[in-house]
């Protein structure tokens, strides 16, 4: 098994980042109640955090339990598709 987990905590952790800047910039423009988009980056931004910490508890846990990079690997594609049709919906509707 090849060793992911410290690059998807790298890439999870700056794309957590981009969810809160989106979330604060609909906020700021008060165009969260317009769109769904602020509700699909904060379940993005979800996503994005359980794959941060499962992918510090495997390499943590010096990958002694392959679940934590398989759930890491699954949060952080749900994550980042949740972030990715948040700025889909974000450039439609404003």
């Amino acid at each position: 098994m090849r060793h992911r987990p410290p690059h998807i905590l790298n890439a999870s952790t700056n794309l957590l980042g981009i969810c809160f800047i989106i979330i604060t910039g609909l906020r700021l423009a008060n165009a969260n109640a317009r769109s769904y988009a602020d509700e699909v980056a904060w379940l993005a931004a979800l996503l994005l955090f359980v794959a941060v910490l499962t992918a510090y508890l495997s390499i943590r846990n010096d990958h002694a339990r392959p679940w934590q990079a398989t759930l890491a690997d699954a949060a952080f594609l749900g994550g980042m598709s949740a972030l990715a049709l948040s700025v889909v919906i974000a450039a439609l509707y404003l």
